[in-house]
């Protein structure tokens, strides 16, 4: 007995495998569940008792080396890259496709935006979605008992100083006008945070992108022509575009801005609420009031200001019919944006 395990043990030394077929047979006859240091364990019992200790250990040093010799032999073998494994594939067969995820419908839209207005001589600014009150509320012109400042719209992180999320982008106008000097020309898209119900018109967060444009006798007939020109070139040659009165804190005069409802071309539809036009954004010319707050004398210069809801234009653009859409991360109705640019 002690001979036959000399004799494996001399075997596996000197064993090869130069192929899958031989590394297969060599594992079936050392390592496999029907192996042949298992048949010798079980004659182990028919070993006289003066040398079972002599057979016990030869036996153990047999399984080690077979072991050991096993992991090198499947080493060799990947090395050479699997010389028979390598036979059994089928180079006729297609490739499997690398499939590239897609831009997400916010982004694309959002680099749709910034292309037109960066041609228009904007410039694309940030900062920060953690923001003081000041910045966010006061310097904008929002008196302290604005509904805005309600624990219902803004999510505040902490009382005296108020340290909040912020509602809208204007924060990034307020800290540029007050860090730089006229002329200003930039907009400023980014994400931003109200405290309202999740539902298929509205959500906690969301993207805008604002613009504002100062400089020395900026007038109306200024933003009426920059947003003229950016509806056609997102909404298309055709596209109407109407102002209507409206008030903000930050500006005066103000005017909510209105484009003929593409889809239906004016006749009247859902999306439009058969009216003919969809609301797109917020503008006017900034008031005094906001560039005495970061130093700029009104008396010398003026602006205009806009912003609109990037998910806004999204849904209209591509006629999505629910907000949530954008954030829950289904990969059904993120694939049909595929090779959108």
């Amino acid at each position: 007995m002690l001979d036959k395990v000399e004799e494996y043990i001399e075997e596996v030394k000197k064993a090869t495998a130069n192929t899958a077929n031989e590394l297969e047979e060599y594992r079936q006859k050392f390592i496999g569940r029907k192996n042949v240091i298992t048949d010798l364990f079980s004659e182990f019992k028919n070993v006289p008792n003066d040398m079972k200790k002599e057979f016990g250990l030869k036996l153990n040093e047999l399984k080690t080396i077979a072991q050991d010799k096993f992991n090198e032999l499947i080493d060799v073998a990947g090395d050479q890259g699997g010389a028979e494994g390598d036979s059994q594939i089928d180079l006729t067969l297609p490739p499997v496709p690398n499939e590239l995820g897609s831009l997400h419908p916010i982004t694309i839209t959002q680099n749709r935006i910034i292309e037109i207005f960066e041609r228009l001589g904007f410039s694309v600014q940030d900062g920060p979605e953690i923001e003081d009150d000041w910045h966010n509320f006061t310097a904008l012109n929002f008196p302290e008992n604005h509904p805005a400042r309600e624990m219902q719209d803004t999510f505040f992180i902490e009382r005296n100083p108020d340290q909040l999320l912020r509602t809208h982008t204007s924060n990034v106008q307020i800290r540029m006008m007050e860090h730089g000097k006229p002329p200003f020309r930039s907009i400023m898209p980014g994400r931003v945070y109200r405290n309202e119900a999740i539902s298929a018109r509205a959500h906690c967060f969301f993207h805008q992108v604002e613009g504002l444009y100062v400089d020395r006798n900026v007038s109306f007939k200024d933003l009426k022509q920059t947003l003229y020109h950016f509806s056609k070139e997102l909404f298309g040659k055709d596209t109407q575009i109407r102002f209507r009165p409206s008030y903000f804190p930050f500006t005066e005069p103000s005017a909510e801005i209105d484009i003929s409802c593409f889809i239906c071309k004016g006749k009247g539809c859902k999306v439009c609420k058969h009216t003919g036009w969809v609301e797109i954004a917020g503008s006017g010319m900034v008031d005094p009031n906001v560039l005495a707050n970061c130093g700029i004398d009104p008396e010398e210069y003026t602006g205009f200001a806009f912003g609109m809801g990037i998910e806004r234009i999204a849904m209209l653009k591509y006629a999505i019919d629910d907000l949530r859409l954008f954030s829950e991360n289904d990969v059904r109705f993120l694939r049909q944006f595929k090779g959108v640019i």
